[in-house]
């Protein structure tokens, strides 16, 4: 499981990925350019003692991302999916892509998605903030594709602190 941003502008939100990324054990994507210094210091201190926790993989554009993602269906959460959350079937190699807080991705990566969900709202609401619409469907799929199991069973001899 991983979840890749596609050119973040808000470092707060990137700095929750790279929480949610170092405690869940999923790898993050960060395709650039992002509307902020990926080093910022606002970054670390948003992930605080997380950064160098989490397995981050940096691209310099969507192409390089295309051209060295590893293999799994992409899956964009978009208020314009067709797919509604949480009917999906997850898998295990699934990429989670979300876009950017101000704008969204453009027509050429939302037509290269193999999936677009959506989560339902009620009317009246536009959309929630990407770090919280990844939380929950990163929940759902390590529920489904027994994720947080291999998380526990990775960490069963470690002692208690």
């Amino acid at each position: 499981m991983r979840i890749a941003l596609y050119e973040p502008d808000i470092p707060q939100n990137v700095g929750a990925f790279i929480r949610l990324s170092a405690c869940l054990g999923i790898s993050l994507d960060i395709i650039e350019p992002c509307g902020f210094p990926v080093d910022d210091r606002r970054i670390r201190r948003a992930a605080m003692d997380y950064y160098d926790l989490a397995r981050m993989f940096r691209h310099a554009s969507w192409q390089a991302f295309r051209r060295d993602r590893p293999t799994g269906r992409l899956i964009l959460l978009t208020t314009a999916g067709d797919t509604v959350f949480p009917d999906l079937a997850f898998r295990p190699d699934d990429i989670l892509l979300l876009g950017r807080e101000s704008a969204g991705v453009p027509a050429e990566v939302h037509d290269a998605a193999d999936l677009r969900l959506r989560i339902p709202l009620r009317p009246g609401a536009r959309s929630l903030n990407v770090a919280l619409a990844a939380s929950m469907v990163v929940s759902e799929a390590l529920r489904q594709t027994r994720g947080f199991h291999a998380q526990a069973d990775q960490h069963a001899d470690t002692p208690a602190r």
